[in-house]
């Protein structure tokens, strides 16, 4: 820090006062007010910031701030201090909170939003960048996802030195990393396949096997991974089997860990090594915390849009317990909610199903034309009343679940 010009540090102190104001007056978590005042002050103080660290961006559409985490928790397995935007603040504004708030730490992992990547990589000048997923997300304020892909590319192709770990089995990712002067594949899955069926080289129609995607037109292909996730194992580059055995439930967390794990082998830490830290993340930002509430026990799942409600569905107590669906269209949601027609609710049938948040008739008109019962109630609150003693899943999007979270307390 004190290698920082005068104003930055200035912008730095008065920034970091401003977040611990923010956390003792209970006004959030401090993650974003104090970089919005240091940039204000010193509008360079991101890239200052950054300036001598060894930087990871993490960015996709889904399970950034999990992925984020369990990089995290990887790359730290080598002793060393590492900042990190933990609670998703994904901007400029939240990566300044972060730098700051660890200034001696030699390692920094970022979660960036994906329309930000650019600008981000130029501030930052990261080692690697990390590209987990796109598909259709809050269509109303968000580019549309080819072009985000397009300026993924145009970025990686500038900036030669960065090293991308990427999804091989994303076509849009692939195509996007394949700019890239080193890249490191991850044969991490994709199960939501309804914004790729079109090659992003040529537009012709991708075919999929065993083998993975590719194009019978322009020969584009899925690129041979060093890293798979198989089943609940991850083979590493050098052909290792290791159980991932994550307190994390889920096919999309396991992804996330072998991605995290690729980019720990960047820095120099093994498998063995890196492993047992990812298993210690039992929650993130308050997803997959269980709270308890009146004799019910809360598990809370976060799912911002089609495909993350499909990764949602997945991890449901299979004991079939009552579960609590919120929905909300603020500005950080998306006003638009006809995206909840692109998900397949009757995954739902035979649960006792109760609808909350600001757009709960959109959710219900929904439920109703997949045959899906329903109860409307008007907070986390009322569904607790109405349920017996027990499990309740609760799955919101992105304001709703920040809602219920602060409802119960911020236990979560």
């Amino acid at each position: 820090m004190s290698k920082l010009p005068l104003r930055a540090r200035l912008a730095t102190t008065l920034g970091d006062a401003a977040t611990r104001v923010s956390r003792l007056t209970g006004r959030g978590d401090g993650s974003v007010i104090g970089g919005v005042i240091g940039l204000r002050l010193a509008p360079d103080l991101l890239a200052q910031l950054a300036a001598g660290r060894q930087v990871v961006l993490v960015t996709g559409t889904n399970g950034k701030t999990t992925t984020t985490r369990l990089v995290t928790a990887a790359v730290g397995s080598l002793g060393l201090e590492v900042a990190s935007n933990a609670f998703g603040a994904n901007m400029a504004s939240g990566l300044v909170s972060a730098l700051s708030g660890a200034p001696d730490a030699p390692y920094a992992v970022l979660e960036v939003d994906e329309r930000y990547l650019p600008a981000m990589i130029e501030a930052t000048r990261p080692r690697v960048v990390v590209l987990l997923n796109l598909s259709r997300d809050q269509m109303d304020r968000a580019a549309e996802i080819w072009m985000v892909a397009r300026m993924w590319r145009e970025a990686l192709a500038e900036h030669q030195d960065v090293h991308v770990v990427a999804n091989a089995d994303d076509p849009l990712v692939a195509w996007a990393a394949m700019a890239a002067g080193n890249a490191t594949w991850v044969g991490a899955g994709q199960r939501w396949h309804e914004d790729s069926w079109c090659c992003p080289e040529c537009g012709s129609h991708l075919r999929r096997d065993e083998l993975g995607w590719r194009c019978g037109e322009c020969g584009l292909a899925r690129p041979t991974a060093q890293w798979v996730l198989d089943g609940g194992s991850v083979i590493g580059a050098l052909g290792g089997v290791r159980e991932l055995g994550l307190t994390l439930p889920g096919r999309a967390n396991r992804s996330n860990a072998v991605m995290a794990l690729a980019v720990a082998g960047l820095f120099g830490a093994d498998v063995d090594q890196a492993l047992p830290r990812l298993r210690e993340v039992t929650s993130v930002a308050g997803r997959y915390t269980t709270v308890q509430r009146r004799g019910r026990s809360l598990r809370l799942l976060l799912a911002k849009n089609p495909a993350g409600w499909l990764e949602a569905f997945d991890v449901l107590d299979p004991a079939r317990p009552p579960v609590l669906l919120a929905v909300n269209a603020q500005i950080p949601d998306g006003k638009d909610t006809s995206w909840l027609w692109d998900v397949d609710y009757r995954v739902l049938r035979g649960r006792r199903v109760l609808v909350a948040g600001e757009r709960r008739i959109d959710l219900a008109v929904r439920l109703r034309a997949d045959d899906v019962p329903f109860e409307l109630v008007d907070n986390v609150d009322a569904a607790v009343d109405l349920v017996p003693a027990g499990p309740v899943d609760v799955i919101a999007n992105y304001t709703a679940f920040q809602q219920i979270r602060v409802a119960l307390g911020r236990q979560a």
